[in-house]
């Protein structure tokens, strides 16, 4: 079945691919149709996964190289129709040439310029004589050779060329910066076991009642997420509670409880920073294309309150529906401060990195440049070696770049399309958001979080650019909106990788994920939709 499935998949993406060739889609011109065949194929490759996700990020940029730069094959063997200029008429030594062109090559007294080396196409201004029905043109910048555009429709007169390296800097945008330097703290974190001192630090401050030791597990938890991958926080808080759950009844549903706190606390934890999880570098990315940044500050203090309430109704709904038998719980968790020099050096820049960036409106200095200070001091003190960086997620930092360069593409015509198909003023601003926001929940379930949020965002920019929806419409708002609502989507083992390391303890059965992701994802969904309208609005910039 996995195997239909993926050929299914891998079927789809090539005919989505292959579309501009075989049909003329209406509201499309040809560089939108590819565009488009692009985002139907990352679409599917992503969805039905017959290549791993990260694979597809770089087919797509390859594919963009290839299929919309100007120095790619398709670019390059295009030519609009052109008629090459014969001197006709010589005004003397003094005087400028006069050519003969066909009315049609006119368009208010300019003309459009080929370069046929450069493959570039210019516009000229020039003085324009009519003779006895004849046109004449005449402009210190023509020469005989030059090349005048007829096909003024064709795509690479209607179209900025857009060069490869616009593709290839997606790879090193500042986003992968912030979420590498990301990596680089906690691989320095679990390296020096800062990660497990914060935890058995916090579940301290919890005690040993069954209940509260619940509560604990998932602060901890959401703590570390929103500094740290959400798989490594669950698969390290996983091996800190196994040995000790599995010491309780077999009845006692108290083993499910915490075995599923750990996945809630780290996709609910890894919505309180940009860094806490791939969307909402997503969101900061496709943001930043429209020229608006958000503060890493900004978005601590945005998201934190919606983080802690969902936090303590997950934790409310865990009691509900799996009540503890055993009314304490004993975490016996062993180890200590690693006082060596890396070790105090690793604490000190993780602290320090923390700090400017939760500050970062005070002192000035950009969340994304203060993201280098960890990437260029710990291997300078030797703190991360070439043997940590060689175990880095670089495959999220892949997938991400696949990400941003598709909304460079998206914004070619496929975004606005899309979009055009829905009467969206129909709905009202908020109307809108809850209609995204629903589509981003059910999609990020069956998906990859990242992959949901990568698909939609270009369509919500492209809502607030279009003009097709209510005058107050904050594209920067449903996106970030959007953005976190696709946290909640936890429905499913397969929904994010923390769900499926839970399922893999063997403590928890899919029927018991479903109940807690479903209650505690509607509640989130319809949260975020109140937030984001009654709350972040006041706290975003407007894009109007």
């Amino acid at each position: 079945m996995n195997t239909k499935r993926k050929m299914f998949g891998l079927i789809l993406s090539v005919a989505g691919l292959l579309m501009p060739i075989f049909f003329d889609i209406q509201g499309l011109d040809f560089v939108g149709e590819i565009s488009l065949g692009i985002f139907v194929m990352a679409a599917c490759l992503w969805i039905f996964e017959p290549i791993p996700i990260w694979a597809t990020s770089l087919l797509v940029i390859f594919s963009q190289i290839l299929l919309l730069s100007k120095e790619g094959p398709v670019y390059l063997f295009s030519n609009p129709d052109y008629i090459a200029l014969e001197e006709s008429v010589s005004q003397g030594e003094d005087m400028e040439s006069l050519f003969a062109v066909p009315s049609e090559a006119l368009e208010d007294e300019h003309l459009l310029l080929y370069d046929e080396e450069k493959r570039t196409v210019s516009s000229l201004e020039v003085d324009i004589i009519e003779d006895n029905g004849s046109i004449w043109i005449s402009s210190e910048e023509l020469a005989p050779g030059a090349l005048i555009v007829i096909e003024k429709d064709h795509w690479k007169v209607t179209h900025e060329p857009i060069g490869f390296q616009n593709f290839y800097n997606t790879l090193a945008h500042k986003i992968i910066v912030l979420f590498l330097g990301g990596f680089f703290l906690a691989a320095g974190a679990v390296k020096f076991g800062l990660d497990k001192n914060l935890t058995r630090l916090m579940l301290r401050l919890f005690g040993t009642k069954s209940s509260f030791v619940v509560l604990g597990l998932l602060v901890a938890t959401g703590v570390l997420s929103a500094f740290m991958s959400n798989t490594a926080t669950t698969a390290m808080m996983i091996t800190v509670v196994l040995p000790i759950i599995s010491q309780l009844d077999t009845g006692d549903k108290l083993k499910m409880a915490v075995a599923l706190a750990i996945p809630c606390g780290a996709n609910i934890g890894g919505i309180a920073t940009p860094i806490g999880t791939p969307p909402n570098a997503v969101v900061l990315s496709a943001l930043s294309k429209q020229g608006f940044t958000i503060p890493f500050g900004d978005w601590v203090v945005l998201a934190f309150p919606i983080v802690a309430i969902m936090m303590f109704i997950t934790w409310r709904l865990l009691l509900i529906f799996f009540p503890p038998k055993s009314k304490r719980l004993e975490l016996k968790l062993e180890g200590g401060w690693n006082k060596s020099p890396k070790a105090i050096a690793c604490y000190a820049i993780f602290g320090l990195t923390v700090l400017l960036w939760v500050t970062d409106k005070l002192h000035g200095v950009s969340s994304y440049m203060v993201a280098f200070l960890p990437i260029a001091l710990m291997p300078l003190f030797g703190i991360i070696e070439k043997s940590d960086i060689k175990k880095f997620s670089w495959d999220v930092l892949w997938l991400m770049s696949g990400g941003i360069a598709l909304g460079i593409s998206m914004k070619l015509g496929p975004a606005e399309w899309l979009i055009s198909l829905v009467d969206w003023s129909a709905f009202g601003a908020f109307g809108i958001i809850m209609v995204l926001g629903l589509v981003a929940y059910l999609v990020a379930n069956v998906v990859s979080h990242t992959v949901a949020a990568t698909i939609l965002m270009p369509i919500a920019i492209s809502l607030g650019t279009s003009g097709g929806t209510s005058t107050d419409f904050n594209y920067i708002l449903a996106c970030v909106t959007v953005g976190i609502m696709v946290s909640f989507s936890m429905l499913l083992p397969i929904s994010t990788p923390p769900n499926a390391i839970a399922m893999s303890t063997g403590m928890i059965e899919s029927k018991h994920l479903m109940r807690i992701g479903a209650v505690v994802g509607l509640i989130g969904y319809l949260l975020a939709s109140l937030f984001g309208y009654f709350l972040w609005e006041g706290m975003l910039p407007k894009p109007f």
